[in-house]
């Protein structure tokens, strides 16, 4: 991890003198989802179905209300591009079981504020590639222990083509405080992405996740997980202005040390959104 921060430390310098591009400055708030997911199983009879080997017959009754938040201050300047970006989930689900009694429970919280910066060492007419650095910081609204974590990362990233807004591979170090008795640095390689396309004027596909590998731990604590993986897409068509609605699916699946099997959640259900890109400074020299 140190030998890649060092790579990184000397490549920048030296790929900046080499900069042709033109002088390019530009400043967006990118609203890249504010919105609400809902989700819903109705069954009916599912008592009578209870010896039935057919899952999805004897299911309970499922509603699920997720709220989103994902905003990005995106600046440019030449070959460097900068993200601040703050995501915020919040969900609660609500089950009935055939007995009619009924529990809630979150099925969604997570804080992440993040800070990218990249530098296209290549420009090519449809996207750029070059190293990044990251820092985030992830927490909860709630939670018992609440989680807390440090993540600056640093890999190398294609980025700003028309349809791949962001792929990149990445080195990661993890600063875990969750649990006060036990702080645990870890080690682990990441690759992620973010994809938009625009299928036709008004609807629009877009997709983002991540697959992360740990690699080392500071010391053994049985919740800390071995590989985590998360892939979202969604289906956004525009209903008046800027507000969107379509289906969505959401996979999340990771191990953790202690378990014998994987954990696993998936969503399926309807989004309701407020999409929107602000231009608000841009600029180009004549040189």
């Amino acid at each position: 991890m140190k030998k890649l921060f060092a790579v990184l430390a000397l490549v920048l310098p030296m790929v900046a003198v080499a900069d042709d591009s033109p002088n390019e400055t530009k400043f967006n708030l990118n609203v890249r989802r504010i919105g609400l997911d809902w989700t819903k199983t109705d069954m009916k009879n599912a008592n009578e179905y209870q010896d039935s080997s057919v899952a999805a017959l004897k299911a309970s009754n499922q509603e699920n209300i997720k709220g989103v938040f994902d905003v990005a201050l995106e600046y440019g300047f030449d070959r460097f591009k900068w993200d601040n970006s703050l995501f915020m989930e919040y969900g609660k689900q609500s089950i009935t079981n055939n007995n009619g009694e009924k529990t809630v429970d979150e099925s969604a919280d997570k804080i992440l504020l993040s800070s990218d910066l990249a530098y296209a060492c290549w420009d090519f007419d449809s996207f750029k590639l070059g190293p990044i650095v990251r820092g985030q910081y992830e927490t909860e609204f709630q939670g018992d222990p609440r989680r807390n974590v440090i993540r600056p990362n640093a890999g190398f990233a294609l980025f700003d083509h028309d349809i791949i807004k962001s792929l990149y591979v990445v080195g990661v170090y993890e600063y875990d405080f969750t649990y006060a008795d036990a702080k645990v640095s870890k080690s682990a390689a990441e690759a992620g992405w973010r994809i938009d396309y625009q299928i036709r004027e008004g609807v629009k596909f877009s997709s983002d996740g991540y697959y992360r590998k740990y690699l080392s731990y500071s010391q053994y604590v049985g919740e800390d997980l071995t590989y985590d993986f998360l892939a979202v897409a969604r289906l956004d068509t525009n209903v008046w202005g800027d507000l969107t609605m379509g289906p969505y699916v959401k996979y999340r699946r990771a191990h953790s040390r202690q378990a014998f099997d994987y954990g696993a959640n998936t969503s399926i259900g309807v989004s309701f959104s407020y999409i929107h890109n602000f231009d608000l400074m841009y600029k180009k020299s004549e040189d």
